[in-house]
Order: structure tokens, then sequence, then C-alpha cells
């Protein structure tokens, strides 16, 4: 390893300190011994290049699509240069060049492009082109769902999906945990991800994001669970996660001593109507009677032995209930 002048003239005075006792020797060992460590020894202790890695974020060129206005420059010539904008069926016309499809292409192909256009016409022998997308119309990703901003946001540059929830305030509280990404060069293969619930965990949402996308934040489904139970309340489930009422009784810390088990009712909303269903869950409980699935909106309520308890009753409680989020 090379040693600089300045630590070298530093482990002299170090050897000299060594063999002199004085106090005032000694202070200037520890100096130059503690100097010698920052400078010389880190790279020893940390590696030569210590700073951490850069991560390299994924980018994609923006591309120009309908709609959107472009300024054209040909060098020297300003009767062919202008603002001018992309039409319906992503066309550019050019002064005396005509049409040109520019839709799908990055301003430097776009103005590539254009060059070959005034060649080909013999408008100009040697044409030096260039193109600046002053204003994208299509360059925006809308977000939907269970977010606290919903909308369209514009998107220029590279951006992951941890971005673009952030910029639509957040997900909800009643959010569930996929999120789907529909591409717009591919519509019909969405792309479905998991939210990790383990703290600190960005791995998921580390997605690369194109202009056009749409990303819908799934709802989480709530059953309530009220009555005589040692925790009423409404419990979110996944739109495809199946709850059964033994489930949403366990996830309620299980009925109390004085609930009445045989006269537990679910109530369901339908389309003709709220429909009132009997759950014996003694029965449930012996396996002597099948253990019925909960969907979301569901009430299931377990009244008590003591006090009589009526189903309109009980509608208050279901909408001041305490919402827990099942892990």
């Amino acid at each position: 390893m090379r040693i600089r002048p300045a630590t070298s003239r530093c482990l002299t005075m170090i050897r000299k300190a060594q063999s002199d006792r004085s106090t005032r020797m000694r202070r200037t060992y520890n100096t130059c011994f503690a100097f010698y460590l920052l400078f010389a020894g880190a790279p020893l202790l940390f590696g030569q290049n210590s700073s951490p890695a850069l991560v390299k974020r994924p980018s994609h060129a923006l591309k120009i699509s309908y709609g959107d206005l472009v300024e054209v420059k040909v060098f020297d010539t300003p009767e062919l240069s202008g603002k001018l904008r992309v039409d319906d069926r992503g066309m550019l016309t050019l002064p005396l060049a005509g049409e040109l499809r520019i839709s799908g292409l990055t301003a430097e192909q776009a103005g590539r492009e254009i060059e070959s256009k005034l060649v080909s016409t013999d408008i100009l022998k040697d044409p030096h082109v260039s193109v600046t997308v002053i204003e994208y119309a299509t360059q925006g990703v809308t977000v939907l769902g269970e977010v606290k901003n919903p909308g369209v946001y514009p998107l220029l540059g590279a951006h992951t999906l941890l971005d673009l929830i952030s910029a639509a305030g957040g997900m909800g509280p009643n959010a569930g945990k996929a999120i789907t990404i529909t591409h717009r060069d591919q519509p019909d293969k969405p792309e479905i991800v998991k939210v990790e619930t383990k703290p600190g965990s960005t791995a998921d949402f580390n997605i690369d994001v194109s202009p056009g996308d749409t990303i819908i934040v799934s709802h989480a489904g709530i059953v309530y669970v009220v009555g005589d139970v040692g925790k009423p309340g409404g419990f979110q489930i996944e739109s495809n996660t199946r709850l059964t009422v033994l489930q949403a009784m366990a996830l309620a810390q299980g009925a109390n001593r004085t609930a009445s088990l045989n006269s537990a009712k679910l109530l369901r909303n339908t389309d003709d109507g709220r429909e009132e269903l009997s759950v014996p869950i003694k029965k449930i409980l012996y396996n002597k009677a099948p253990d019925q699935a909960m969907s979301d909106g569901d009430i299931l309520f377990i009244p008590g032995s003591a006090v009589r308890t009526t189903l309109n009753e009980i509608l208050p409680a279901v909408a001041s209930a305490v919402i827990y989020r099942v892990p």
C-alpha cells in the first residue's frame, strides 16, 4: 500500500515519541497515532472504497404519442421549423414535406425520421433536425382504487410503483394487499403485486411504471362480528380470501360464557335486500353442521342469553365498530 508523505512524516514522529518518555512527546504520539488510523488505517478497516453502492434505477425513454406538442428545429432553416402537434392518428404535418408518423418514437428518433423525410422529398440535401417535446398529452399514469387521492399523475422520467402510490397520497385505510398494474402496451396481461406486510420491505414496490399504465389498489372486504363476544368489531379480509364463521369468531376472541350460540344470526346484503340466516354455531363447533363462509359486508350477530337484543339494536354498534386489519 502506498503511504502518503504526511502519513510517512507522522510515522517518523511516532517512532521518535516512543523513545521519548516526556509528556509533550507523548501527546504528539497520541495525536499522530490517531491521524495515522484515520487516514492510513481506514482503507484497511473499511476497504479501499467505503462509499455505499448506488442503486441504478430503471429508466425508459418517453415516446411521442397522439396529442403531444413538439418543437421541430431545422438548422439554418426557420421556415421549416416550428411548434407542431401530433394528431389523433399519430401523424405530424411538416411544412412542405407533408405528413410523417412519429407516434411511438422518441424525440431523437423523430428527429432522424424528419431528416430522412426532408432528404427523400428533395427539400434539403443535408438537414440537421432537433425535436423537443414541449407538452406530453398522454404521459400520465392513472391511479385508482383504495388511495387517498385517485387521479391521473404525469410521469416524466423513471418512477416506480411506490412513487406513484406516494403521489396519490398513499394507500387508504381499507386498501387490500393486491395492486394491479395494467401496462398500456400489454393491456391483456395485467401484473398483480402483493404488498408485503413486513416493516421496511419495499421489494415489491420497485417495479418500473411506464406512461399510460393504470394502477388499481384493491379494496379489502370487511366482516363484522358483534354481540356477546370478546372483541366485537369489523375485520378486514382480502377479496379472494374466504373467511368462515368460526374463523370470524376466533378473530373476535370467541364468544363469552353468557352468549346464546344457538340464536346466532348472519345478516347479508343481496340484490333483493337484506337476508337473515340462522347460524347453528354450537353444531358447527361439534362438527354436526358445515362451517358457513362469510362475504364482504356480512354481519355475524351472537346475542347474549341474559339480555334480549333485537337486530335493529345492533346496527348502530356496527356503524361505530372498530376495524381491525387481519395480518
